[in-house]
């Protein structure tokens, strides 16, 4: 059961590990045992509550597929137990990210004092301008 919130937990039922085969250098280790881990989750067919499921369709993640399934791997440490924690801890940080909806921005004015001294470098520019013009004899 991976908990989410008070309210959400995930059934291991719906999170498929597997133990595959790391990449990269390790010595004999990597060639002899599956230490890494490809976790895959299926958004739509999971329990997690419609709003989250909504939320997850408007991410633009690179581990979502265009199916809706979570796809991680995990092959940061030597051992499959770690790797496997490793796993579900950043499925769990992927959902948490995508229930947090983003602060509201409150549209603001420009102060009175910015607008006057906006106007006041515009009019002494243009007379630098008027300057720079032929002189007539």
């Amino acid at each position: 059961m991976l908990q989410i919130s008070n309210h959400i937990a995930i059934p291991d039922a719906e999170i498929e590990l597997h133990a595959i085969r790391a990449q990269g250098a390790g010595g004999q280790n990597v060639n002899k045992v599956s230490t890494a881990i490809h976790l895959r989750f299926d958004i739509n067919a999971s329990s997690l509550p419609d709003i989250y499921k909504e939320k997850f369709g408007q991410l633009a993640d690179r581990r979502i597929s265009g199916d809706g399934v979570v796809i991680i791997k995990a092959q940061r440490y030597r051992s499959q137990d770690k790797n496997r924690e490793d796993a579900l801890a950043r499925l769990q940080a992927l959902i948490i990210s995508a229930g947090i909806s983003p602060k509201k921005r409150m549209p603001t004015k420009p102060t009175r004092s910015s607008k006057k001294k906006r106007l006041e470098s515009k009019t002494k520019r243009g007379e630098l301008k008027t300057l720079r013009g032929r002189i007539e004899e």
